[in-house]
């Protein structure tokens, strides 16, 4: 159905719990890259993201009817796959210091730098990426909602089920400690 593209997602849920269980495809489609995008921020390897966004999807299917319409689809998707994602943390703590590559490979990339500048900033996003490795988990979240997943204040809040005030606090707090961390990094 191409007018499903229109939908939002919380009329498409409506359309899944009443009529036809099958258009939950479109809502995989809609949001999978973004989720595995996230999950693996979290877990940091991209097997465990799949495993943890494939779990969400199926616990996300099982409690549709739990899932209050009047609330973003969006923001109750993510917290299923946040959760997952702390649960896999919890059960396979030692496997967890995998390398990241979380940040988009061209998010520094500019077609026009030389070889040199290109080098330059692929070690500057690693020495990033292991800056965040090392921030505890509440500031790696919001960081990576707020910068990789473009969402509002609000939205995190409902994602990580804290006060929209406290998701500004970290996101403060997270950006300080990231700049630290890397300033320390760079003296070493």
């Amino acid at each position: 159905m191409e007018n499903l593209k229109i939908l939002s997602d919380e009329d498409l849920i409506e359309l899944v719990k009443s009529k036809d269980q099958e258009l939950y495809e479109e809502i995989v489609k809609r949001y999978q890259a973004k989720l595995l995008r996230y999950a693996e921020t979290i877990v940091r390897s991209s097997d465990q993201a799949a495993d943890v966004v494939q779990q969400a999807f199926i616990k996300a299917f099982t409690n549709l009817h739990g899932f209050n319409s009047s609330k973003k689809f969006s923001s109750w998707i993510y917290r299923i796959v946040h959760n997952e994602a702390i649960n896999q943390i919890k059960k396979y703590r030692k496997e967890h210091s995998l390398e990241r590559n979380d940040w988009p490979e061209d998010i520094f990339t500019d077609k026009s730098q030389d070889a040199q500048e290109k080098l330059e900033e692929k070690e500057i996003k690693n020495a990033i990426n292991q800056a965040l490795d090392k921030l505890p988990i509440k500031y790696q979240s919001v960081l990576t909602l707020t910068y990789l997943e473009d969402k509002s204040y609000e939205e995190i809040s409902d994602i990580l089920k804290i006060p929209t005030n406290t998701v500004g606090t970290r996101i403060s707090r997270g950006k300080k400690l990231l700049a630290y961390i890397y300033q320390q990094q760079e003296q070493s």
